[in-house]
């Protein structure tokens, strides 16, 4: 348990400083044993003050912790990926700032542009808006859980699943800095995509 919650508070630290999870945006989670930590509502991620601000929660989305605490309003997005990936053992649904401007203009990362990115995650999807915390948006998001471990939520900002806390947050890490590289290239002209035969070759090495 206490080594759950340190790794939450140690990189959802990281993700403060690197500005991945700005003021009180977003929300954080990892299994344990049956049941899930998650941040508190209204929580800063990238401050968290782990007796404070994450609490225990069960399949069901109920409160386990005895306190007054309210889980994250987006518990059963999270809920959501943990039923359909066993795999996932930690969640950040962060607003990043170049991801969520993806988001934000109805733009999937899906142009084979890095062959990190393409042995990483091969495309980073676009899932159709809807309102935080809603039964919808859960609908809506989790159709691309079975075949990707990151996908932008329109409007919204970005969900990132690992199979610990800290794979999830590298590769956080990973994805906003190609999207920042990205929209840097633009400035440039453009980034020049790899060709077929080359992402091919990539796709074979995973």
């Amino acid at each position: 348990m206490e080594q759950v919650l340190s790794d939450l508070v140690k990189y959802c630290g990281y993700a403060g400083d690197k500005g991945l999870t700005p003021g009180i945006s977003g929300n954080v989670s990892a299994r344990y044993n049956d049941d899930f930590y998650i941040t508190v509502s209204g929580s800063a991620s990238g401050y968290l003050d782990k007796d404070k601000d994450v609490v225990l929660i069960n399949k069901q989305g109920e409160l386990i912790s005895k306190t007054s605490q309210k889980p994250s309003s987006e518990r059963f997005l999270h809920l959501e990926f943990y039923k359909m990936r066993p795999d996932i053992n930690a969640i950040f649904h962060v607003h990043s700032p170049y991801l969520t401007a993806f988001a934000s203009s109805a733009t999937a990362l899906e142009e084979p542009i890095s062959p990190e990115i393409v042995y990483c995650f091969g495309k980073i999807p676009l899932a159709e808006y809807a309102l935080p915390g809603s039964d919808e948006l859960v609908k809506k998001t989790s159709k691309y859980f079975t075949d990707y471990d990151i996908i932008l939520m329109e409007n919204h900002g970005v969900i990132v699943g690992g199979t610990s806390i800290k794979d999830a947050y590298l590769k956080l890490e990973l994805a906003e800095a190609y999207a920042k590289t990205i929209i840097c290239s633009k400035i440039l002209g453009g980034a020049k995509t790899l060709p077929p035969e080359e992402v091919k070759k990539i796709y074979e090495l995973r």
